[in-house]
């Protein structure tokens, strides 16, 4: 016999609320005892949240709990009382990518439909332009009010979503509809509505190398190359937005990277073999789109090597293929994506990558005046061993990454 699931048991398998940011509005009413928990499941699937409540809201919950909990200031008036900072209600709405107002009472529900703006909630929410879900909560009587339905309707007609009130005991000792929505309930219906579609990524999880390498040959000095690591960063962005758990081995680069994924930093190529081959085994699939340096000095100084002479000799010794090694030794169910730079016969030293190193993929780019290195386009060439290649016009490396990974779907490369 199956044991019956608890009521609102948070379905942990679906966290497509992961990476969101969320905006909390916390009206006055009994159930505004809740929200922690609300904020603490929004967190455990992976959003950012920040809290708003209107000031009769503190008779119930306090904005120390719910800034414990959010991990950022809950928000209640215009101005910070202490530094006398704005709290600024459009760019809170402009923030966010989804807005609850968890519990609504009614008087916050009728100030949302008649326009009032008495709080910085009611002007948050005036200024959203993000979707917006209400959750109700109210005495039985009080939810049955023609009125209050009235608001609801009106509500939604405007395109704002209900999450209904649900049946059982109320604080005035009645039992009926009134109840807010169990927490739980809350975050599955944000779920439902940043739910990924189906496609090959879903649910995998892909190592991605990214950045330069740098060598060193001295305390201060070292060999490396133009690269900045933006593709591989849009290439982990796309895979986030398609569902993947996304593991990123990072060179030395400046640009942000995204959050809510495993990051390792690394500087050397020894550095970055050691990383993949340590957390290729636990993924499906790796994307290679480092420019790993091909050579290190056989042995760096350790002080800075003074200006002595007319001319220097390096000794440089040939550094470990990360792409072929674990091309060569993955799993049956693995895929290995590389990519290949180059400044002439291009395609024809591609193709033999592709076979030599045993890829499932390659993607060929080449260096120009508005595409490679330092620049935020790209134009690319996708070669597989079983489809014909296909070829990118140039455009921005985000666009190309999305374009990457639905042309590896489509061919069936990863599944």
């Amino acid at each position: 016999m199956q044991t019956a699931k608890p009521i609102g048991e948070f379905r942990m398998h679906r966290i497509m609320c992961k990476n969101k940011r969320i905006l909390l509005g916390v009206s006055g009413g009994i159930a505004a005892y809740k929200t922690p928990e609300l904020v603490r499941l929004l967190k455990k699937s992976g959003a950012e949240v920040q809290v708003i409540c209107t000031p009769s809201a503190l008779q119930f919950v306090t904005l120390k709990t719910l800034s414990v909990v959010s991990e950022r200031p809950a928000l209640v008036d215009f101005f910070d009382a202490d530094s006398g900072m704005w709290n600024h209600h459009v760019e809170l709405g402009l923030w966010a990518d989804a807005m609850v107002v968890a519990p609504c009472g009614s008087n916050t529900l009728s100030k949302m439909v008649s326009g009032q703006c008495d709080n910085l909630l009611l002007t948050t929410y005036l200024s959203a332009r993000c979707p917006v879900w209400i959750a109700p909560a109210m005495d039985l009587d009080m939810y049955q009010h023609p009125s209050v339905q009235e608001h609801l309707q009106t509500l939604q007609l405007r395109g704002v979503h209900l999450i209904d009130a649900e049946e059982g005991p109320l604080a005035s000792g009645l039992e009926g509809k009134g109840r807010m929505a169990e927490p739980a309930h809350i975050v599955d219906a944000l779920n439902t509505h940043f739910e990924v579609p189906d496609n090959a990524w879903k649910g995998k999880t892909v190592l991605v190398n990214a950045g330069p390498t740098y060598e060193p040959i001295d305390p201060v000095r070292f060999i490396g190359n133009r690269s900045s690591g933006l593709m591989g960063i849009e290439i982990c962005n796309a895979l986030i937005q398609k569902g993947a758990e996304v593991i990123l081995v990072l060179g030395p680069s400046h640009l942000p990277v995204p959050e809510n994924i495993k990051i390792i930093r690394v500087e050397t190529a020894l550095e970055m073999f050691d990383a993949c081959c340590q957390h290729f085994g636990q993924c499906d699939v790796g994307i290679f789109a480092a420019a790993v340096s091909d050579y290190r000095v056989a042995q760096a100084s350790q002080e800075k090597i003074k200006k002595n002479h007319d001319s220097m000799q390096l000794d440089l010794i040939k550094n470990p293929d990360i792409l072929s090694h674990l091309s060569q030794t993955k799993k049956a169910h693995q895929r290995c994506i590389g990519f290949a730079l180059e400044t002439h016969n291009a395609e024809s030293f591609a193709l033999e990558k592709l076979q030599r190193k045993n890829l499932d993929a390659i993607v060929m780019n080449t260096v120009g005046e508005n595409s490679g290195f330092q620049s935020t386009q790209n134009s690319v060439v996708i070669f597989t061993k079983n489809q014909a290649p296909f070829a990118s016009n140039v455009q921005s490396k985000s666009d190309i990454a999305v374009l990457l990974l639905e042309k590896l779907d489509d061919w069936h490369v990863v599944e």
